[in-house]
């Protein structure tokens, strides 16, 4: 009989830094609905675990096809791959996999129940997305798709999707709010992938910094920070509500980023720089669904 694996790996496996990108994005929609006085207290919490687990699923399931394609080896500089390091076996970390999209599916269905079946399409893109996006036979993370993917889904379906479960309705404020967020969520893959460039590219995974070298996706990563600030200014100009210039009290942490990741190639610090990426979408999200509260 094999041993239980301990739980510090399974949280090890599930990767917290990255679940900001999950939580973000349904604080931001249910804040919209929110501002217009409409509030689920259900339906936020299944599209936040639904949303979190869909992000867990997908890291464990990214931990098991790169192991099985060979993209980890023991001199990559991110923190530690359960299956390729050899902590869990990887049918165990198969099986997770699917236990955390099982959770997902659930929340899913109350959503579909309290709302309607077209969220089953929405739920369904999204674990698809999460599986293919190193797995399968071609997956799209392996030819420099992995951004525009995490823009999609972990910014315009995650946040029109948390606003569309309180209102049922779509507005185009809801699209305009998902814009920063959703680059900003990109912003943590891409400098995920500007630290393993070089092990990507020794394992034929041809990431967007694979692709166009490590400078010039530096200064596609330092655009996309600036852009994400910049498509604040669409909805608090359009509506208007100047609340919602409040994130730009967040820049002192995108600056400092920047320049952790402009001027650094040692894993650890950027792997620090994973951890600052995901304390600024936090904070951005926090400060913008504060601010939608008070316009």
């Amino acid at each position: 009989m094999s041993q239980p694996v301990p739980l510090q790996i399974w949280v090890t496996a599930a990767r917290p830094r990255t679940l900001p990108a999950a939580i973000a994005p349904v604080l931001v929609g249910t804040a919209l609905a929110g501002s217009e006085d409409v509030f689920r207290p259900l339906a936020f919490v299944a599209a936040l675990l639904g949303s979190i687990f869909i992000q867990i699923g997908t890291n464990l399931s990214n931990d098991y096809s790169d192991a099985r394609r060979g993209a980890d080896t023991e001199d990559r500089l991110g923190p530690v791959r359960v299956t390729a390091g050899g902590l869990v076996p990887p049918r165990k970390v198969l099986h997770a996999t699917w236990l955390a999209f099982g959770i997902a599916v659930l929340a899913g269905l109350y959503l579909v129940f309290l709302v309607g079946p077209e969220l089953l399409l929405v739920g369904g893109l999204s674990i698809l997305a999460g599986v293919l996006y190193t797995g399968g036979p071609k997956p799209y993370g392996y030819e420099g798709l992995g951004e525009l993917f995490v823009f999609l889904f972990f910014g315009v379906v995650a946040v029109v999707g948390s606003y569309y479960v309180q209102t049922e309705d779509l507005t185009w404020p809801a699209l305009a709010l998902s814009v920063p967020i959703g680059l900003l969520a990109a912003g943590v893959l891409m400098v995920n992938n500007i630290r393993d460039i070089d092990t990507d590219r020794r394992a034929s995974k041809r990431t967007l910094a694979v692709r166009i070298g490590r400078e010039r996706a530096r200064s596609v990563f330092v655009a996309t920070i600036a852009l994400a600030y910049s498509a604040l200014l669409v909805p608090a100009i359009g509506e208007p509500r100047w609340l919602l210039l409040l994130p730009f009290l967040t820049a002192p942490i995108a600056v400092g980023l920047i320049r952790r990741v402009t001027t650094h190639t040692a894993g650890p610090s950027l792997n620090a720089a994973l951890a600052q990426n995901g304390q600024l979408l936090a904070a951005f999200a926090v400060v913008l669904s504060i601010a939608l509260l008070l316009s």
